[in-house]
Parts: C-alpha cells; sequence; structure tokens
C-alpha cells in the first residue's frame, strides 16, 4: 500500500500506541521483531511518548503504562470533530478518560472507552495525519474488536461511527465471527472494511481492539517473538485475508502479525 497522503476517512484506525512498564524494554521487542527505530521520546508534557518508524516512517509508539489498566495496544480512530464524537460516546453509554485535548497544531486527541470499559482513542488530524505508511510488512494492517457482548458492541460503535456494518462476506451476517465496519456510506466489504468486530471460538475476547502489523513471513516473525520474550496467543490460522497469528509481547501486550 503507497504511503499515506490524505486524511483518513471518519471512523478508520489512524494511529496506535502501546502503554508499558518499561519503553526501553519495548524498543528492544519491537526494534528487533519489526526493524522499528525510535525518535528521542517527547518530555512529560506529551507523557513521554516515543515515536516508532519504519524504514523513517511513522508507524506507532510507545508509552509508559499508567492508570490501573496492563500493557496493552491502543488503537485511535479517525474523527472530523473530535468534541462532538466524545459528547457522542457519552451518550451512547461510553466515558471520555482524558481530553479531547490539541496536541500544537498536530492533532486533537481523546482516550475514551466504549460501553462495557474497551479503551480507544479519537484524533482529529491537524498537521499530522497519524499513520505514515500502511498495509506493509512492520505497519498496521488491520484492527478488530475482541467482543464479550456484541450485541451492545455493534450498537456502540455503529452509532457512534455511523459504520455501515457486514459480514465477512459481505453479507448482513457475521462470517466467522466477523463483522466488518466500513465508512459511512460505503458498501460492506473486504475492499472496503476499515475495522471489525470479531467474537468465535479461540479468539481472547479481551473487549478491546487487536492491533495487527504486517509481516511477509510470518513463521519469521512468530519464531522472533518468541525469542524475544514473546508468547503464541492464538496460532497461526487462515483468515480471508491472509494467516494471523495473536502474540503477546515480552511484557504482555496483546498484538497480532498478519500476513500482507
Amino acid at each position: 500500500m503507497a504511503p499515506v497522503r490524505s486524511a483518513f476517512p471518519e471512523g478508520a484506525p489512524c494511529w496506535a500506541d502501546v502503554q508499558l512498564p518499561d519503553v526501553e524494554t519495548g524498543k528492544r521487542f519491537y526494534g528487533d521483531l519489526f526493524g522499528w527505530t525510535f525518535d528521542e521520546g517527547a518530555g512529560a508534557e506529551r507523557g513521554y511518548y516515543t515515536a516508532a518508524y519504519s524504514e523513517d516512517r511513522a508507524v506507532a509508539a510507545l508509552a509508559p503504562l499508567f492508570g490501573g489498566g496492563g500493557p496493552a495496544w491502543t488503537v485511535h480512530f479517525a474523527v472530523r470533530d473530535a468534541y462532538a464524537t466524545a459528547a457522542r460516546i457519552t451518550r451512547s453509554g461510553g466515558r471520555v478518560v482524558t481530553g479531547p485535548l490539541s496536541v500544537g497544531t498536530a492533532a486533537t486527541m481523546a482516550l475514551v472507552t466504549d460501553r462495557d470499559g474497551g479503551l480507544f482513542g479519537l484524533w482529529q488530524a491537524g498537521s499530522d495525519l497519524g499513520f505514515e505508511v500502511t498495509g506493509e510488512p512492520a505497519a498496521f494492517c488491520w484492527t478488530e474488536l475482541l467482543a464479550r457482548d456484541t450485541a451492545r458492541a455493534d450498537v456502540f460503535y455503529e452509532s457512534v461511527f455511523a459504520y455501515e456494518a457486514g459480514g465477512s462476506a459481505g453479507g448482513t451476517g457475521d462470517a466467522d465471527g466477523l463483522r466488518l465496519w466500513a465508512p459511512a456510506g460505503t458498501d460492506p466489504s473486504p475492499a472496503t472494511a476499515v475495522a471489525g468486530r470479531r467474537s468465535s471460538l479461540g479468539t481472547p475476547l479481551t473487549g478491546r481492539f487487536l492491533v495487527h502489523f504486517g509481516t511477509s513471513e510470518l513463521e519469521a516473525t512468530t519464531a522472533d517473538a518468541l525469542r524475544l520474550g514473546g508468547e503464541i496467543r492464538v496460532a497461526a490460522h487462515p483468515t480471508g485475508a491472509g494467516r494471523v497469528t495473536v502474540l503477546a509481547d515480552d511484557q504482555g501486550a496483546l498484538f497480532a502479525v498478519r500476513e500482507v
């Protein structure tokens, strides 16, 4: 997929970051696993946020763990108006954790939860669109909600982001437990979907979005993750868009690698 040159559509994942007890350990893990490089990191005013790059293109960030949750990846969704979306989340039964707040001229951001406490972010782009590349090895390629209560999740996210929804084969049902979400006004299909909701046997239903990163060599990437202290949580399995392995890093944050 080509580098990102325009704003992401409403409700599309546009950034991902991971909160870890030890950011330096995280840099060693993900730097070795994906070949990422890292900037010097921001100061206290931005939560000691460290951006990650694949071939000099921004792909993710690492941050120190805060609050009562454990290590985890968080997905941020593009919105045109972070304040209006945050208000809609509250009306829909979710909660605003922080923000919205402006990060200079780069973006206006907020951390929010759905009705069941699943954390995600809102990103109203300014000069910073978010991901500089997607769909390639070592870059973000997909996300899906690992839902505990599928009916509640569907009502919430389809209301907040006005998603068009359908099964993974493009119909109205949930094929293989996967419900596809496409931007408003588009026909939901594997080609148009920006995210999804999954509930199926063998999937760890965390109530959060699972971030997928691309790889051209699934077995080799999985072996590297194990060598670096990670764990396999769901073994390699076929999906409609390539084989996927669900992993935990060496500090316990869950993510997936997917063939691209």
